[in-house]
């Protein structure tokens, strides 16, 4: 099939490009770049798409699909429908599964799950077997299946001596290790420790749990020389320590998830499940801090951490509630509500956030726009406003403290694998 994609803005930070143009796509692939003719269109399914950006397509690096062990959540199939609908064509899924994502058999279980779908499913593999942190994964079994990285997800790693043979293996394939970083015996806690614990009566976890991980992990990159990237980064001291680390050459990376950039603690005041997590949401001083480290590049990416669980486990006490919110669905339009609008990214950043990045740090190809290219695009419409309404989610849970929220901009379609979703039609393209 043929289409059209016409009155786009490319978007391309890579390539420099910013511009108003046209695409034609011919069996997923692209063909034609700029003026389009009278015989470029015939048989052409024509998209007028209205000067929408049009990026490589966006890569969200921290998901949780749930499957196996908990299809009750969320699987393979409505985890990658959700992320369709949320404006991304890549995924990264975390190991904290049952069982774990620790053998050759789980991972090629996702992948054979995801094959056919428009969004593509790399798997992230544990670290130590079942994710214990005692005993190192088969890791060059686990990568040589299709693992793009490493993660007790959830957890940091337990010990430096095993973080440590982690990281000396991983750069034997050039992974990172991806790290949950709090420590455990500062863990357990129901929200960030402040006035608003204080006043709610609720267990804190102190931001120094996750600041003495960060910089654990820190120095062990510089010792080993291995990659190590920070998981739902939180803190304003760790989003400092990872500036310093960049500057000194150490291979560190980090990502922010869209809650700890648009909320704070006080939106706990209300005892709703839906903002516990973990990290939990900060104070408005780390918030800024977060703003600051997406502006100057010490922030690499945003991801959501999509973190699907079922309304039965959220309606309990906010003590004993599960951590975690669903994101692919709302994370583009926050980010451009809370990011673009107010100017503290340019789309061209946003869409190194998002596209770029994410799959420099896993070493995933990306999509340019060159002809004969596989079409693996992202179309944005960034003056859309909608209002969030978890009844329409794609994915299997609804657990967002984000329901009713107005935004302005979102993503409206996407192209990969030959397959096309945009404006909530479906093409085999």
């Amino acid at each position: 099939m043929k289409i059209a994609l016409r009155n786009c803005q490319l978007v391309h930070p890579l390539q420099k490009i910013n511009k108003k143009s046209n695409l034609l796509i011919e069996n997923g692939i692209i063909t034609k770049i700029g003026t389009l003719s009278a015989e470029d269109l015939k048989n052409a399914e024509v998209f007028d798409l209205k000067d929408n950006f049009v990026s490589p397509g966006f890569f969200d690096m921290h998901v949780h699909l749930r499957e196996p062990g908990r299809e009750d959540e969320e699987t393979v199939q409505t985890g990658c429908d959700a992320a369709a609908q949320g404006g991304f064509t890549g995924i990264a899924c975390m190991p904290n599964t049952e069982p774990a994502l620790d053998s050759a058999e789980v991972i090629s279980l996702i992948k054979e799950k995801a094959k056919n779908h428009l969004v593509e499913v790399f798997p992230v593999a544990a670290a130590t077997v079942g994710r214990k942190g005692e005993v190192i994964s088969p890791m060059a079994e686990l990568f040589n299946v299709g693992a793009v990285g490493f993660s007790d997800d959830g957890v940091a790693i337990k010990t430096a001596r095993i973080l440590k043979t982690a990281l000396e293996y991983s750069t034997m394939f050039d992974v990172p290790v991806i790290e949950h970083c709090e420590d455990e015996s500062l863990a357990g806690g129901a929200m960030n420790e402040g006035v608003t614990s204080t006043f709610l009566g609720l267990p804190p976890i102190p931001s120094v749990a996750e600041d003495l991980i960060v910089m654990r992990d820190i120095l062990m990159a510089e010792y080993t020389g291995g990659k190590i990237h920070i998981a739902h980064i939180s803190t304003k001291k760790a989003v400092q320590m990872v500036r310093e680390a960049k500057a000194k050459g150490i291979r560190v990376t980090a990502e922010v998830s869209p809650h700890h950039f648009t909320l704070t603690d006080e939106a706990v005041k209300g005892y709703n499940t839906n903002t516990k997590m973990n990290p939990p949401l900060r104070a408005q001083e780390d918030v800024n801090a977060m703003l600051e480290g997406l502006k100057d590049g010490t922030i690499d990416c945003i991801a959501s951490d999509h973190a699907p669980h079922s309304l039965e486990e959220k309606e309990m006490e906010f003590e004993y509630a599960p951590n975690g919110i669903v994101g692919l669905e709302t994370q583009i339009g926050l980010a451009l509500t809370e990011l673009y609008h107010k100017k503290v990214l340019t789309i061209e950043q946003l869409v190194e956030k998002f596209a770029i990045n994410p799959r420099k740090i896993l070493n995933l190809p990306i999509c340019k726009f060159e002809i004969g290219d596989a079409a693996n695009l992202t179309v944005i419409d960034v003056n859309e406003i909608w209002s969030v309404d978890i009844s329409q989610f794609k994915s299997k849970s609804k657990n967002s403290p984000f329901n009713k929220r107005l935004l302005k901009g979102k993503a409206v379609g996407v192209i990969n694998k030959k397959k096309m979703l945009l404006n909530g039609k479906s093409l085999e393209i």
